[in-house]
């Protein structure tokens, strides 16, 4: 069952949120919290890295694997640059591709090699 968020309303009724309201309420958060409201994030995207992680290495490798694509795209962007969807697509393709390479290589018995 997904998670939803219940939140009150002015006239004090309980609504619930779905999982993807919730989601992209919590991204704007981070977003504002970390002063980069500018900033587009592919939420599908970043889930869908965080699946083929925690499927094709362990289920802890999906936070891990996009705080260090997210990081990484971060760092491709120049200084003083604003960070592009092409640097973000290709640290979440990095990612994904070294999954999903190390799940074949596990299945061969030679993970991370």
């Amino acid at each position: 069952m997904a998670r939803t968020g219940i939140r009150a309303s002015k006239r004090g009724r309980q609504f619930v949120k779905s999982q993807d309201e919730t989601l992209e309420e919590w991204c704007r958060a981070l977003l504002q919290a970390y002063k980069l409201e500018d900033v587009q994030v592919d939420v599908n995207a970043v889930l869908a890295l965080a699946g083929v992680a925690a499927h094709a290495v362990v289920r802890p490798a999906a936070p891990l694997t996009t705080f260090i694509a997210g990081f990484a795209a971060g760092l491709a962007a120049a200084p003083g640059r604003e960070m592009d969807a092409e640097a973000m697509d290709a640290a979440l393709a990095v990612a994904r591709t070294l999954a999903k390479d190390y799940e074949a290589e596990a299945a061969a018995g030679t993970p991370g090699e």
